[in-house]
């Protein structure tokens, strides 16, 4: 059965389901990106919190690249290219209704 507890990271609580027995897991890793928010904070002054949770990422890839320094990084994404001409031709087909509405806006 799940458990659902609250984080406490960069000033915020963050209610979070988790396994029953997980628990003190993963307050440890609250903990830890609480700490690597803070020392963002820290060192960069204020932040927004996408910003934060970036900066404690980085530190933490920083972290344990230094503990592996032969870890391999994950292999790059290679996007769908039909989905990036469907995502391209709907970009088009919104600039193009944009373009109208504002035309008729300034004729109006």
């Amino acid at each position: 059965m799940a458990s659902l507890i609250d984080l406490n990271i960069a000033g915020r609580v963050y209610p979070v389901a988790c396994r029953d027995g997980e628990e003190e897991s993963l307050q440890s890793a609250a903990r830890l990106v609480d700490a690597k928010c803070r020392e963002a904070i820290a060192g960069l002054g204020t932040l927004s919190e996408s910003r934060q949770f970036m900066f404690a990422a980085l530190l933490l890839a920083d972290q344990l690249i230094d503990k592996n320094p032969d870890a391999a990084p994950p292999p790059p994404v290679v996007p769908d290219t039909r989905l990036v001409d469907r995502a391209e031709a709907l970009a088009l087909s919104l600039e193009a209704l944009a373009a109208k509405l504002e035309s008729e806006a300034i004729n109006a």
